[in-house]
């Protein structure tokens, strides 16, 4: 079934350690589902936030996220000047990840209300896991060029869900920051979009963009990759509502975490 979706894996030594390495990381899934959240998360960072401001290597959330963004953005802008003619397939992917990056830093400058601090280590690992995941995914679309296409076809509706994605994530994004104020940045219960129905909406959508880029480009590192994002967005969304739960006494216990009316 799966040969039927995915291009022939190509004889890479290095795609295919990365592939598999990649989808063992859908273990962090299930650490930030059971508390041990990532330091750049809301969770962690009221508990570290002061200890984070006064190491030497700490910089403030936005710096952090653009240097975090920024690498993987002109990762993708390069390989879009060094293979200009290697077909549809891959000029959709390589646009799909350049937009999405270039969104997450225009975000980052002009949407995201930040507070508080990251650690120097955090931004690293950060910067490195986007930079590794787009270049590889880009690499590894490449490697495919010459190979007979998939036997299903799903780039086209891998466009329509990254674009439903982006936009999805991007409206919800505008929300969540509609709720801070120079004069209050303390947290809140979100409200409008999909926040009636589900905690992290701004997830959901996150997935179905992902889920896109992986649909456009049909490889088995795509498929991996995708699979770990899944799985670590779901652990978070589970999180946060577990954070929202304790500390919102009028937080509706029917509002799932990430899938509407599922989970």
């Amino acid at each position: 079934m799966l040969s039927r979706v995915i291009f022939p894996p190509p004889n890479s030594l290095f795609i295919t350690v990365m592939s598999m390495a990649s989808l063992s990381f859908s273990v962090l899934g299930l650490c930030e589902g059971l508390g041990k959240n990532f330091e750049y998360s809301k969770f962690s960072n009221l508990n570290v936030e002061k200890s984070t401001s006064k190491q030497n290597n700490a910089v403030c959330s936005r710096n952090g996220m653009l240097a975090a963004y920024l690498p993987a953005f002109l990762s993708a802008v390069t390989f879009s000047g060094l293979f200009p003619n290697v077909g549809l397939r891959f000029l959709l992917v390589n646009s799909a990840l350049t937009m999405h990056f270039f969104k997450r830093i225009l975000e980052v400058l002009f949407v995201h209300k930040y507070s508080g601090g990251m650690a120097g280590g955090t931004v690293i690992t950060i910067t490195l896991g986007y930079f590794t995941t787009t270049s590889i995914t880009i690499y590894a679309l490449g490697l495919t060029q010459g190979f007979p296409e998939p036997p299903v076809d799903l780039k086209y509706l891998g466009v329509v869900l990254f674009l439903v994605g982006i936009v999805g994530n991007f409206y919800h994004h505008l929300l969540l920051a509609s709720l801070r104020t120079k004069i209050d940045k303390g947290y809140k219960v979100p409200k409008g979009g999909l926040f009636g129905l589900v905690a992290c909406p701004h997830y959901f959508f996150e997935i179905l963009s992902f889920l896109g880029i992986c649909f456009i480009s049909q490889t088995l590192y795509s498929f991996a990759s995708t699979i770990s994002t899944i799985c670590y967005l779901m652990g978070r969304s589970y999180a946060t509502r577990r954070w929202y739960l304790t500390k919102f006494d009028d937080f509706p216990k029917d509002v799932k975490a990430i899938i509407p009316y599922v989970f």
